[in-house]
């Protein structure tokens, strides 16, 4: 008798609980990247708007806070991860999922040479030699040794070394510690009055135009950056995702709320001198712990602030490379950026390209920290401005879903379930012609042998009381149109921003569209791989394989012209699962597996062709593999070779074979449940 596999369940519930993040270790993440910000934001600010830095960070906190509410429901309404790309894809075409791509690599472009360089520029406090005062071969010497260790970190991006959320909680607390510690020396050197004296001060030297409002809240975005990071992390939080991610992004907004706006305000208010000056102005942060702290405390927040800054490049350069694996991945990009070394096993391609663009911009400015700083706003609002236009159009599109069916469906339960079911539907052109009746699929709940059992991980979860909101709703709004009015201001206030952002993107959609149709004339259509969905009316489930003979007669069947749909393709490979779980990866289109993806692609550009709705799953080749995503999508019939329903021989499975259907045809059909 062969020995029985682990249910699915079982083995569900045992890959949650490897390597997932909970709320202190999201927070780590984010905050790593974002918290980064304070260290040079003061000094560039200070250039436009002066004494008035501090209030346009408060300013913009509020928005931020706002923010925060959408990016939640990111983390949960697309567990698949891939952050703006993915949400722009399904909101809007998979040709604003490419934009959001473009928008997202300018900013990790910048946010690589930014951060390395005021990295330098922090470390030259400690050692005055490598300040930017001393020039070799027409660079400041700070230029030379940022451009060689961005190459270091690409060599070590080669290797193989990579971050983790444990290296990020360390260098989070190190980070806050230290902002505390400058806020408590400082507090302790001023009195309350002392303190309240320097509102009035912001607002005596700069004049409150209408322009300069618009200017100085466009700008103090920049303090924020690295807000989108928690979407990257979706595929590896723990469940629930909502009650994570809005614990995680609480502490961020607690923690980035105690530290920004102060010390942006101190700094600028009680170092007027420095904030001025072209070189000090990027050392201010540890200027300002040593005008009280001494230097003890000025020396650990520049050697801190250096090391964490160097980490937030590294972060940036992982995030863009897999970009460009993604996007080459659902054809927009050449396939010879997916190409992996022998020796390391890494995509060498993407990662010299993640390097050398950052490179090349600094060489271009010349290492100008303030060029860069506004160099910045076009990708980072512009993915702002995206997910926020995307996630408006899901909540509408919701409501609406909800509004009409609520007048025939009294259980809420089925309520939920059937919105979900024609929003899914909507969103890839195809409306069910009656989701009403697509209820009676839905197994009864006290019947555990019929009982749909998907896979948590993969699940979209169900929007919560204030998710649906009105107040929420109307909350959206107003936030797309204050980003979208920073945005709008940058783009006339910052030209060289929008020159080099908008090239990038126009240059990156250019590429994209030459391949997408170069690949289409292959007769593909890229795949964008997902998560199971429990709520896709999936009719059929067609299991592929690598190096299986009947995949094309499994492809007919399943694609016949009076077969039902939809249909899940699921692809067998070799690909192991634990790779495919990766913070800042795009879930949606991870797939490395060369025959897996022409395959795949032939497949969704037939499906194409005949208005045929699908999904596509990868899973490592096992006959578990089979049954959690039959247990996933529950179809009314699964189509298999010989070879993978002798898999399942000996397996626990509720699947047997159909009677209606000769074990001496090429392909099997399962339909059955067992009692």
């Amino acid at each position: 008798m062969a020995q029985q596999s682990p249910s699915p369940t079982a083995s569900s519930e045992q890959k949650e609980k490897k390597g997932q993040l909970g709320p202190w270790l999201c927070w780590a993440v984010v905050f790593a990247d974002i918290g980064t910000s304070i260290y040079y934001v003061p000094g560039i600010l200070y250039k436009t708007v002066n004494a008035l830095s501090g209030f346009f960070v408060f300013l913009t906190m509020v928005v931020f806070i706002l923010l925060t509410f959408k990016y939640v429901e990111v983390t949960y309404r697309f567990p698949q991860g891939g952050g703006v790309v993915t949400v722009a894809a399904r909101a809007l075409n998979r040709w604003f999922g490419a934009l959001g791509g473009m928008f997202i690599l300018v900013d990790y472009f910048l946010t690589a040479a930014i951060s390395c360089l005021s990295g330098i520029l922090y470390l030259s406090v400690v050692i005055p030699a490598l300040g930017p005062q001393h020039v070799a071969i027409g660079f400041p010497i700070t230029v030379w040794i940022t451009l060689l260790l961005l190459l270091l970190l690409g060599v070590l991006n080669w290797i193989g070394v990579s971050e983790s959320a444990k290296v990020s909680m360390v260098a989070a607390i190190i980070a806050f510690v230290s902002d505390l510690a400058i806020l408590f020396t400082v507090f302790t050197h001023l009195t309350f009055m002392q303190f309240l004296a320097l509102f009035p001060q912001m607002f005596s030297t700069h004049n409150m135009s209408p322009v300069t409002i618009l200017v100085g809240f466009a700008g103090s975005f920049l303090a924020f950056s690295g807000l989108e990071s928690i979407s990257q992390l979706s595929p590896v939080m723990k469940l629930p995702r909502s009650k994570v991610g809005r614990s995680a992004l609480f502490l961020v907004v607690l923690t980035i709320g105690l530290t920004s706006p102060l010390l942006t305000m101190l700094s600028t208010l009680l170092l007027p001198h420095a904030a001025s000056n072209d070189v000090l102005s990027s050392q201010i942060i540890s200027l300002l712990a040593g005008k009280w702290g001494g230097p003890f405390l000025q020396t650990e927040v520049a050697i801190s602030a250096s090391a964490l800054l160097v980490f937030a490049s590294n972060t940036a350069i992982i995030g863009s490379y897999h970009v460009f694996m993604a996007l080459s991945n659902m054809e927009f990009f050449p396939q010879w950026l997916l190409k992996r070394n022998t020796l390391r096993g890494t995509p060498h391609f993407s990662i010299a390209m993640a390097t050398l663009v950052p490179i090349a911009v600094l060489l271009v400015v010349h290492g100008n920290i303030n060029v860069l700083g506004d160099m910045y706003a076009f990708g980072l609002l512009g993915a702002f401005s995206l997910t926020c236009i995307s996630m408006d159009i899901v909540r509408l599109r919701a409501r609406k879903i909800r509004a009409r069916l609520s007048k025939k469906i009294d259980d809420p339960q089925k309520l939920e379930h059937a919105v979900a079911l024609e929003e899914n539907a909507q969103e890839n052109e195809q409306q069910l012609s009656n989701p009403i009746e697509s209820l009676k699929d839905i197994q009864p709940e006290d019947n555990p042998e019929q009982k749909r059992q998907p896979v948590p991980s993969q699940q979209p979860e169900i929007e919560g009381p204030w998710t649906r909101s009105t107040p929420n709703f109307v909350l959206g709004i107003l936030t797309t149109l204050l980003v979208l009015l920073a945005w709008g201001t940058n783009l006339v206030a910052k030209p060289l921003a929008t020159a080099f952002g908008g090239s990038v993107a126009v240059l990156g959609m250019i590429i994209a569209y030459v391949n997408y149709k170069r690949a289409r004339k292959k007769g593909r259509v890229a795949v964008l791989t997902t998560g199971v969905e429990s709520d896709f009316p999936a009719q059929v489930l067609a299991v592929l394989a690598t190096d299986d003979p009947t995949n094309e007669e499994i492809i007919d069947t399943a694609l016949a012209p009076d077969a039902p749909n939809p249909v899940v393709f699921l692809y067998l490979g070799n690909q192991k699962e634990e790779e495919q779980i990766e913070a800042f990866r795009l879930m949606e289109a991870h797939i490395d597996d060369i025959q897996a993806k022409e395959i795949l692609g032939r497949v969704n550009a037939r499906a194409v062709e005949r208005d045929i709705d699908c999904r596509f799953v990868y899973r490592e080749q096992n006959a578990q593999a089979i049954e959690e995503v039959w247990q996933s999508t529950h179809p009314k019939d699964t189509i298999l070779s010989h070879k993978q329903a002798a898999l399942l021989d000996g397996h626990q499975t509720s699947l047997v074979p159909a009677g209606s259907i000769a074990n001496d045809e090429q392909v099997v059909h399962l339909q059955s449940i067992k009692n």
